[in-house]
């Protein structure tokens, strides 16, 4: 299938795609379902009998992962909506609208607000549609220059991207020019659910292989919060994609399993990438840690943090990267997280007073970090982003991805991040053995190394990282309609409470504990 980009200066950017047979468009469609969700809408015209409705049936099973699933014309109900896991979609055939009106006895406007939504006669809706919108431009090939070359059952799709959808259709035409010249072009693409943030990735799926398509479009600054600056900038998160190639080549060079590139843009936050697979170290109903795996990790950070790292990294030709450092400032910004959301939805509110006090107690807890040796700390180092690959050997069995966010830190972090998974109970028992594994292997390198200094820096950002998310998971609901990671605040909570019994940290859970509504502090 090739694809042929037109942009017009003053017209929305417009694709075609020349269609052979049946097959070919609903492999079209099966790309499309990678790339738009909910809250999109595509709207489907061109030729009667061009195959809109086929379009749409294609579209939706792919969106749905199963290519079963009965989908009817909507020409007689008007609408005909589905659930899946991934979300809603809406099929709409306006056909037999005849007054535009006619659509708020459908709910139309509700409809589209958390709906992935297919309209077939647009015009029936008029100034109703978005304007962020897709549409797919249908015309059977026949009488054409293309007639010829591609068969009687030929179609021709022009893809029209309107408002905010242009720049997206855009990106889209560039990653489907990356998995060609990876090797990719004939994929098979299944979507994956994502992290908390706004990347996403496609699954290509050949015979003999597959790969990664990682989807990072550079963010835009958030408000300034502080100093002038937005909260991302203020806790190094990535801004795009350079940090994330920058640090999978650096933990290649070092010889562990991180994915190989086969092929990027790195202006636009695009990359096809190695796929490490689907085996965890989660195994079971529910999931549950698989200890020998979880040792596993440890023994890859006691390796890491043994040597002599580099802080400036390679991204490209004449393109470096300088780790930034996680300095308490950083740490409190992220912190502040908790009293600005965790805490009201809690019905807390604390006055200036009260606020100063919890950042002067916390700058006493981590001052004593600030003097310790700085190592890599990937910063996401828990359960969704270890990969096990047992086919491979020593360090290398455990495969690292998420790490775009990485800092010059405490090597504390890195190692509570994975004994207090935020999304799976880590039994105590285990959490000490992980622990007690790595103090063994970072004594065995190095003979002075400080247990009590550790042990005191693991409480410390313990503490700092379940509060931090306490704030993260609640705002991912409140702001982002996320509810689903509420279910972890009560784990987090534990976390925290066990952090703050260490006996240095006296002052912090006093405050917590006078703060908190004790259920929750004793959850």
């Amino acid at each position: 299938m090739t694809l042929a980009i037109d942009r017009l200066p003053g017209l929305p950017v417009a694709c075609r795609v020349l269609l052979p047979d049946l097959a070919a468009t609903a492999r079209l469609a099966a790309l499309l379902a990678t790339w738009f969700g909910p809250k999109d809408t595509l709207t489907l015209t061109g030729d009667l009998g061009a195959g809109k409705t086929e379009f749409a049936r294609a579209l939706i099973r792919a969106f749905a992962e199963d290519p079963g699933v009965d989908v009817p014309s909507p020409t007689f109900p008007i609408l005909i909506s589905y659930d899946f896991p991934r979300g809603q979609v809406v099929h709409a055939d306006l056909y037999r609208i005849l007054d535009v009106e006619e659509l708020d006895e459908l709910g139309w406007d509700e409809l589209r607000e958390n709906a992935l939504v297919l309209v077939e006669w647009p015009d029936r809706a008029e100034d109703r549609l978005p304007q962020d919108r897709l549409d797919v431009e249908l015309f059977i090939a026949a009488g054409t220059e293309y007639a010829a070359e591609l068969g009687p059952e030929a179609r021709i799709c022009v893809l029209t991207g309107y408002g905010s959808v242009a720049a997206r259709l855009e990106r889209f035409h560039v990653a489907e020019g990356l998995i060609e010249a990876a090797g990719f072009g004939e994929a098979a693409r299944a979507f994956l659910q994502g992290d908390a943030s706004s990347r996403s990735y496609t699954r290509l799926v050949l015979p003999d292989r597959s790969a990664i398509l990682m989807n990072a479009p550079r963010q835009p600054d958030g408000p300034p919060i502080r100093r002038g600056l937005p909260y991302s900038q203020l806790v190094h998160l990535a801004e795009d994609v350079k940090p994330f190639v920058a640090m999978d080549r650096a933990l290649l060079a070092q010889g562990f399993s991180a994915p190989l590139i086969y092929s990027a843009d790195l202006e636009a936050g695009l990359l096809v990438i190695e796929d490490l697979g689907r085996e965890g170290v989660l195994a079971g109903t529910p999931p549950a840690p698989v200890p020998e795996r979880y040792m596993a990790a440890v023994e890859v950070l006691a390796a890491l943090h043994t040597r002599n790292l580099p802080q400036t990294l390679h991204v490209a030709p004449r393109v470096e990267r300088a780790l930034p450092n996680y300095d308490a400032a950083a740490m409190l910004t992220e912190i502040d997280l908790m009293l600005d959301w965790y805490l009201p939805s809690r019905g807390i509110h604390l006055d200036g007073v009260v606020r100063e006090e919890f950042h002067l107690i916390w700058r006493g807890a981590l001052n004593g970090l600030l003097h310790e040796p700085l190592t890599w700390v990937l910063r996401d180092f828990h359960s969704p982003n270890l990969i096990w690959l047992p086919g491979r050997a020593g360090l290398r069995k455990v495969g690292l991805i998420d790490f775009q966010d990485a800092v010059l830190g405490p090597a504390a972090y890195d190692l509570v991040s994975l004994g207090q998974d935020a999304r799976v109970d880590v039994p105590q028992e285990l959490e000490l053995h992980l622990f007690s594994h790595y103090v063994k292997l970072r004594r065995e390198a190095d003979p002075l190394f400080d247990v009590k200094t550790f042990a005191r820096s693991y409480a410390v950002m313990g503490a700092q990282r379940a509060s931090k998310i306490l704030g993260i998971f609640t705002r991912l609901n409140d702001r982002d309609g996320k509810p689903a990671y509420l279910r972890h605040l009560p784990r987090i909570r534990r976390y925290l409470a066990r952090c703050l019994g260490h006996q240095d940290l006296g002052a912090l859970r006093t405050w917590y504990e006078q703060v908190l509504p004790s259920k929750d502090f004793a959850a």
